[in-house]
C-alpha cells in the first residue's frame, strides 16, 4: 500500500526532469504502484499533469508536507517491470524526459489525458472507443402475433448474439430490433465496435520447405535459439536468396516452444507484404504496430498483445516496444535503413533497444539484408555477431543483368527527357511481353526548382532554407520541410521580377512523361503524395501485384523488400543527387539503395534487367552495386572510415540547436563546445574530438535557424555523464529559453 510515491511528470524540459514526491490519498492507495500512471497537482496553480509512478516511499518526503495525486489508472495500464525498464533506459541514452520515453513505449490510444468533471481533476482515457448494439435472444415467452420481419429478426439470431449492422446488413431494421427488446423477447448490450485489420488472408496450403543453403541458415540460428542465451547473428543474403522463408521458419520455432516472436521492418509499404505472408502460416494470432494504423486499430492490436492475444508482432521501428512476455526471437529485416532511428525525442535506435529487450528475455536478435549497415558486417566479421550467408537466390536464377547509361550522352544526342532511349526501349519489350516494370526515382514533385532566368535566384520557402518543389497535380509550390505551399505557381521571379524556370524533374513529370511515351501503359505511381491515404501501401502493392499496372514508378518505398514475380525490369533515376551528397554514409546508402532495387528484378520464372542512369557511370560505389558486390564495397568502406575515424571506430553524437535569432544560435553552440571542452579537460580517458559548430545542411526550418556541434566520442557511462554536466552548465546559462538543444547518437552527422 503506497503512502506517498515519486513522480516523473509530463511537459517537463530535460533541465528540470527529475522525480517529485506525492502523497497517495486514501481510496487511491490500492490502485498505485511503480508503473502506474497517474494525474498529479504541478507548480504554484496546481495545474493538472499527467505522470507516471517511478519510485515508492520516497525517504526524502517523511515529514513533508506533500500535494496529493489527483487520480490513478486502473493498474491494467501501468507499465510492465520490462518497460519502465526502457523508460530509465532511454532517459539515460537518449537524454529525453521520463514522460517523452513513456509516451513514445506506449500508443496514443492508451495514453491518458486531464478532465475536469469534479471537484478535481481526473483521467479519462486519450481514445474513447466507440460501442455498438448487439443483440440475443432471451428466454421470455412470446406475447402476441409474429409479424414477418419480427420472425426474420428472431431467425437471425438462432446461432448466438448479433451487432446491429450485421442485423441490418440481413434486412432487420432498427425500429424492429427495438420492438422485440420492449416485449422482452431480445435483449440489448453495448460492446466496443470490432476493427477488421488484414482479415482477408489466405492460410498457408503446404509447409515451410528450405532449400539446402536456407536450411543450413536455419540450422545454425536454430541452434543459437536453444543455448537459452541472448545471442545476436546477421544474416547476409543476396537479394530473393529467400531470407523471409528462414524466418519463418524459426518464428516458428519459437512459437512451437510457447515463446514469442517480434519482426520489425523499416517501411509502412513493405508491412501489408510481411502480414500476409505470417498471417498465412500463422493465423490471427499476429498483431500488427505502425503509425499508419488509426488509433484505434492500434489500441486494439495493442491490447490484444499485452492480453495475451498475439504470439507474432509485425511493425515498424515503434513496434520494438510492444509488450510481448517471453520472447524468442527479434527480427529486423532490412536493417541497414535510417527508419530505424527516431528523428525525435526520444531519439532511439530500435537496433538499441531490441538488444536490450533480447538480452533480458534470452533471445536470438537477428539482423537480416542483402546490404547490411557497415556496422553490422564490422560487428560480424569481428565476432561480436554470428555471420550466416545465403551466396545464392533461392530459385538459382541469375542475378540481373546490369547496364549503365551515361545521361551525359544522353543530353547530347538532343534527348532531354528524364528517361533515356536505352530505357524507353527496355520499358517497350517489357510491355510487348506482357512483363512489369519497377522505376525508382527518389524524388517526388513534377519539376523540382524555379530558378530566375534574369538573376539565376531559386525560389526558396521564405520559412525554411529550402527551394520549394513544385507540384504540377496540385497546381502549387510545395516545401517538403514545413509544408507551406504557394498557389497559383509564380512566373516571374519575387527577387528581380525577371521570368521563371522551372527545371528538373520529380515523381509526377516522369509518370506525364512515360503516359507521351507509351499511352497504353498503366502506370502506379507511388511517393509521399500518393500514399497518404489509408491503407494507400497496401491497396496499390495489390492491384500491382494482380497485374493491374505495367510499371511502377515510385522513390525509396519500391526499392527494396517488394517481391513481384512479373517484374524483370527495373530502372534507377536520378542517382546521382544521392551520390554526391554530404554525410558520411552517401556511398553506404546509394550501394544499398542501388543494390536493393536492382534487385527486385527477375525474382521467378524470367531473368531480370537493370538500367542505372547516371553522369558518372564510372563511379566505383555504383559498378560495385551493379555487380552487387557488397564484400568489395565493404573493404573500400570500411577502410574510409577507419582511417577518417568513422563509425565503426567511433560514436557520432550530433548536438543539434534550434532558436529564432541567427547570432543567439550560433553564440549558443559555441557555448556549449567550450563548455564539452572544458569538462573534458577536467577528466582523462576521454576520447574527443569536437568539430564546429556549424550551420546544418538545411540551415532553417519552420523561421528557426538550426546550427549542429558534432562530437566524435566513445558512447559510454563517463562520455554520456560528461555530457549530461554540460547540458546542466547550458541550462544553468540561461540558454533554453532562447535556444533549443537536443542530442542525437544515431544521427549520419549530415542534417
Amino acid at each position: 500500500m503506497a503512502e506517498c510515491v515519486q513522480v516523473a511528470v509530463s511537459n517537463a524540459t530535460f533541465h528540470f526532469d527529475k522525480l517529485y514526491s506525492y502523497s497517495v490519498p486514501a481510496h487511491l492507495q490500492d490502485r498505485v504502484f511503480v508503473g502506474s500512471i497517474v494525474l498529479v497537482p504541478f507548480g504554484r496553480g496546481a495545474a493538472a499533469r499527467m505522470g507516471v509512478v517511478l519510485g515508492l516511499d520516497a525517504p526524502e518526503a517523511a515529514g513533508k508536507r506533500l500535494k496529493s495525486l489527483y487520480d490513478a489508472a486502473p493498474e491494467q495500464a501501468r507499465l510492465s517491470d520490462e518497460l519502465l525498464r526502457l523508460v530509465y533506459y532511454l532517459k539515460e541514452h537518449t537524454f529525453c524526459t521520463y514522460y517523452e520515453a513513456v509516451k513514445a513505449i506506449i500508443p496514443y490510444g492508451a495514453q491518458y489525458k486531464a478532465v475536469n468533471t469534479g471537484p478535481v481533476p481526473q483521467l479519462q482515457k486519450q481514445l474513447v472507443r466507440h460501442t455498438e448494439p448487439v443483440y440475443r435472444r432471451t428466454d421470455a415467452p412470446w406475447q402476441g402475433r409474429r409479424t414477418e420481419k419480427q420472425q426474420a429478426a428472431w431467425d437471425a439470431l438462432a446461432f448466438g448474439p448479433k451487432t446491429q449492422k450485421e442485423l441490418e446488413e440481413q434486412g432487420v431494421t432498427k425500429a424492429v430490433l427495438a420492438g422485440l427488446v420492449k416485449k422482452g423477447v431480445l435483449a440489448v448490450s453495448a460492446q466496443d465496435k470490432s476493427v477488421a485489420l488484414y482479415e482477408d488472408y489466405s492460410p498457408a496450403q503446404e509447409t515451410i520447405a528450405l532449400s539446402p543453403a536456407q536450411q543450413a541458415a536455419y540450422s545454425r540460428l536454430a541452434a543459437l535459439m536453444d543455448t537459452g542465451r541472448p545471442a545476436a547473428a546477421l544474416l547476409h543474403g543476396v537479394t530473393s536468396s529467400g531470407k523471409t522463408l528462414v524466418f519463418l521458419k524459426l518464428i516458428e520455432k519459437a512459437v512451437a516452444a510457447g515463446r514469442k516472436a517480434l519482426v520489425l521492418v523499416p517501411e509502412i509499404s513493405l508491412t501489408p507484404q510481411m502480414i500476409y505472408r505470417l498471417k498465412a502460416f500463422f493465423g490471427d494470432r499476429v498483431a500488427v504496430q505502425h503509425s499508419a494504423l488509426s488509433n484505434t486499430e492500434r489500441l486494439l492490436q495493442w491490447q490484444q498483445i499485452q492480453n495475451g492475444g498475439a504470439d507474432i508482432v509485425v511493425g515498424t521501428r515503434s513496434a520494438v516496444f510492444a509488450p510481448l512476455p517471453d520472447i524468442g526471437v527479434i527480427i529486423i529485416d532490412e536493417e541497414q535503413e535510417h527508419t530505424y532511428h527516431s528523428e525525435s525525442a526520444p531519439r532511439y535506435s530500435a537496433h538499441d533497444v531490441a538488444k536490450r529487450r533480447a538480452a533480458a528475455h534470452g533471445a536470438l536478435l537477428l539482423l537480416a539484408s542483402a546490404t547490411p549497415s557497415t556496422e553490422s558486417y564490422y560487428a560480424a566479421q569481428t565476432g561480436r555477431y554470428t555471420l550466416v550467408e545465403l551466396s545464392e537466390r533461392y530459385n538459382h536464377m541469375p542475378l540481373p543483368e546490369v547496364r549503365l547509361v551515361d545521361m551525359r550522352e544522353e543530353l547530347a544526342a538532343g534527348n532531354a527527357s528524364s528517361v533515356s532511349r536505352a530505357l524507353a526501349d527496355e520499358i517497350s519489350r517489357n510491355l510487348a511481353r506482357g512483363e512489369q516494370t519497377i522505376l525508382l526515382l527518389n524524388r517526388r514533385g513534377y519539376k523540382t526548382v524555379g530558378m530566375c532566368t534574369a538573376c539565376s535566384e531559386v525560389v526558396k520557402c521564405d520559412a525554411c532554407s529550402v527551394p520549394m518543389v513544385y507540384h504540377k497535380a496540385d497546381g502549387r509550390l510545395l516545401c517538403h520541410y514545413c509544408g507551406k505551399s504557394v498557389s497559383p505557381v509564380p512566373e516571374m521571379c519575387p527577387a528581380c521580377g525577371g521570368k521563371l524556370k522551372y527545371t528538373g524533374f520529380g515523381t509526377q513529370r516522369v509518370e506525364e512523361e512515360l503516359a507521351q511515351m507509351f499511352p497504353a501503359a498503366r502506370v502506379l505511381r507511388m511517393d509521399l503524395d500518393t500514399t497518404s491515404r489509408k491503407n494507400a501501401h497496401e491497396t496499390m502493392l495489390r492491384r500491382f501485384a494482380k497485374g493491374e499496372y505495367d510499371i511502377m514508378l515510385g522513390t525509396q518505398m519500391v526499392a527494396k523488400g517488394l517481391d513481384f514475380e512479373k517484374v524483370t525490369l527495373v530502372g534507377v533515376l536520378g542517382i546521382d543527387q544521392l551520390l554526391f551528397a554530404q554525410g558520411y554514409k552517401a556511398f553506404e546508402n546509394v550501394f544499398s539503395l542501388v543494390t536493393q532495387v536492382v534487385g527486385r528484378g527477375g525474382r521467378a520464372a524470367q531473368a531480370g534487367r537493370a538500367l542505372i542512369q547516371t553522369v558518372d557511370p564510372n563511379h566505383p560505389v555504383l559498378n560495385l552495386a551493379a555487380r552487387q558486390d557488397y564484400k568489395s564495397f565493404f573493404a573500400e568502406e570500411i577502410s574510409f572510415r577507419r582511417l577518417n575515424l568513422y563509425p565503426p571506430f567511433c560514436t557520432i553524437c550530433l548536438a543539434g540547436f534550434s532558436g529564432a535569432k541567427e547570432p543567439e544560435v550560433l553564440a549558443a553552440s559555441r557555448a556549449f563546445a567550450a563548455d564539452v571542452q572544458r569538462l573534458a579537460q577536467q577528466r582523462s580517458g576521454i576520447p574527443l574530438r569536437i568539430l564546429g559548430p556549424a550551420p546544418m545542411n538545411i540551415a532553417m526550418v519552420n523561421n528557426h535557424y538550426r546550427y549542429k556541434l558534432t562530437l566524435k566520442c566513445r558512447n559510454d557511462n563517463a562520455f554520456r555523464a560528461l555530457m549530461g554536466e554540460a547540458l546542466a552548465a547550458y541550462n544553468a546559462a540561461g540558454w533554453p529559453g532562447k535556444v533549443s538543444v537536443y542530442l542525437d547518437f544515431h544521427s549520419d552527422a549530415d542534417i
